[in-house]
Parts: C-alpha cells; structure tokens; sequence
C-alpha cells in the first residue's frame, strides 16, 4: 500500500518557494545608474524591518525540508533496487534541465540585445534575472554530495551536524577575527550542508514532545538575538545595501541559529495546520501551489523582467530612487499582480511539464 503524502511537508516546501517570489515582486527596489539596473529593498530604508526577516528568509526551512524529502526519496528508490549513482543522477537532472535551459534562453536575449543595439547594460538585466538561481546551484551539489551525506548520518548520526555547525563557526571567526574573507564562501557548503542534514532528522524531531518543540524555538531565538546584538552580525537574514557585511553571501553562523527558529516554529505550529489542510479547500491549495511553485520560483524574475519592460514602454517609468513612502507601500499588494500576469504564459508555455 502506497504511504500517504505528508501534506505539511508539501506545504512548507512550496510555501518557502513562493514567499521568496513575493518577497522579490513586492520588495524589489530598482534603482537606475549609468550602468544600469541596480536592485535595492526597503530595508535599506526603513528601521527595525529586518526583524520580518527572522521569519520571510525561509530558505533554511526549504533546504531542511528539502534533506527529509531527498531521504525518504532515496529510501523508496533503494526498496526498488535502484543504485545510488542513477538516484542522484536523476534528481540533479530533473533540477538542472530547466534551470540550464532558462539561462540559455537568457543568455542567448543578452547577447542579441547587447551586439544588435548596443545595450551594454543588458547583461546586468541578465544577471539580475538569473541571479535568484543560486541556490538551486548549492542544492544541486549537495545532491551530488548526497552519498557523502547518508555515510556521515548513519556513521555519526547527531555528530555530523555538530560537526558542520562547528566548522560554520570557525569559518566566521577566520573570516570576521582574522580578515580572511574568501574562506566565508565555505559557509555555502557548511551551512546549508547543515540544514540539508538536518532535513534526515524531520521523522526523529516530529514525534517529539510538544515542549521540546518550544525549547526548539526558543533556543534558536536566543541564539539569533545574542548573535545578531553582539554586534558582529547584521540584523537582517538577507543582503541590506550598506551593511559591511551579509548573513547570505555568503551565509554565516547566524543562519544555523535561524534554522533552529524555524524548525521549532514549524513544529509549535504543526497541530494546528496539520489539521487546516486535511479541509477539502486548503487541500486543493495545497496542491495547486505544490504542482506550480517551483516553475513559478524558476519564471518568477522572467515574468517580473517582462513586466518591468511593459512599464517602461507604456509609462516611462522603470523603478524609483526615492525611499519608500506611504503610497509605495500601499502599493505593494498590487506590485505583484504584474509580474504575476507576466509569469503565468510563461510557465504554461515552459513550465507545465515540470509542473
């Protein structure tokens, strides 16, 4: 008999995804200079909204939830005699192939533009379209690090996320104490190795107590408030312009403390939307979002390029360099239904069969 589908496992995974798209539609500042589109966000501008980041920069949940589904995938493989080698290799594949074909698409629109007209700033258009894609590069290679992955779990069990915290940890300490900033970029391996990692603990952390749960949350949100007012790490959980320094590019130690928030957020909270979902109607939304949230994830910045440009063309008007005011953020509900329309002929002509 075939397992049922943990629904709240589906819920967080698409949920992280399309938070990350609204956050880039609403909150995406683009600011014009001579050499072209420059993006910038109201955190910049407005004191005290980093703390919306504790809780809107949720790709540690996505790579935690991402580790359990990867586990529990190759499980059902291996009882069906599949290799490890060709599990890998198919789950790398189903990733690249549309993110491959979305750059080369790109790539080929910037080279056209650019020799054509003489548009030098459209590669800085390119980048900034392709530039979400990032991550889907860290989590193919912990993918293909995957066997390295499941020998550590099963030989050292709990040590092997200690072990990742810890080097996390040094990194910062080399990098903040010393000056040595190239080492930080280990931080992409260790840290979202760690929250990958930590993804094969999900059936374990489940069926605990609820109190363990809170102790979860708690800890995590004591770290993240000792760390970030220790003064050494920035507030915000994604790039602010201006800061000296970023809790994403690369991640820092601060991201280990958000993940421990967020997995006891998640679980606090699992009762109550364990039972919101078994509804006939939230579970039809559930599975619309999952069927549609990676296609709209990879599309998202070609249907927002897209929008921008109709903007551009219609009104004149490509951004703003003004702060933020009262209108701009009334505005911000709207901002979306743009890109939004621009994106779904997208996915429906690219996109369905990945759907």
């Amino acid at each position: 008999m075939k397992a049922e589908r943990d629904k709240y496992v589906d819920w967080l995974r698409a949920l992280s995804l399309c938070v990350v798209v609204v956050w880039h539609w609403a909150f995406t500042i683009l600011q014009w200079k001579p050499t072209g589109p420059e993006p910038t966000s109201p955190l910049g501008f407005t004191s005290g909204l980093w703390i919306l980041t504790w809780l809107l920069q949720v790709l540690p949940l996505f790579f935690y939830v991402g580790g359990h589904v990867h586990l529990l995938s190759w499980e059902r493989a291996r009882a069906r005699g599949v290799g490890i080698g060709s599990f890998v290799w198919r789950r790398i594949r189903a990733l690249a192939l549309p993110a491959l074909f979305l750059s080369g698409a790109w790539i080929s629109i910037g080279a056209v533009v650019t020799f054509t007209f003489r548009v030098d700033w459209m590669w800085r258009v390119v980048l900034l379209v392709l530039s979400p894609l990032w991550f889907l590069g860290v989590y193919l290679v912990l993918i293909a690090l995957l066997p390295l992955a499941l020998w550590l779990h099963r030989r050292y069990d709990v040590l092997a996320l200690i072990w990742l915290g810890g080097a996390s940890l040094v990194v910062d300490v080399v990098r903040f104490r010393y000056g040595v900033e190239w080492v930080g970029w280990l931080n992409m391996l260790l840290v979202w190795g760690l929250a990958h990692q930590a993804g094969f603990f999900y059936d374990r952390i489940v069926i605990l107590p609820r109190r363990y749960d809170v102790a979860v949350l708690w800890t995590g949100l004591f770290a993240l408030f000792g760390l970030v007012y220790s003064g050494i790490y920035p507030g915000s959980m994604v790039g602010v312009p201006g800061d000296k320094w970023s809790n994403m590019a690369p991640p820092t130690f601060v991201i280990v403390a958000l993940l421990l928030f967020q997995i006891g957020l998640v679980e606090v909270l699992r009762p109550s939307m364990e039972r919101v979902l078994e509804r006939p109607g939230w579970r039809r939304v559930n599975d619309f979002i999952n069927r549609y949230a990676l296609p709209l994830f990879l599309f998202h910045t070609t249907g927002m390029a897209i929008a921008l440009g109709l903007s551009w063309w219609l009104f004149g008007n490509l951004g703003t360099e003004i702060p933020p005011d009262l209108k701009w953020w009334l505005e911000r509900p709207i901002a979306i239904i743009g890109p939004l329309i621009c994106t779904t002929p997208v996915i429906y002509l690219f996109g369905r069969r990945r759907a």
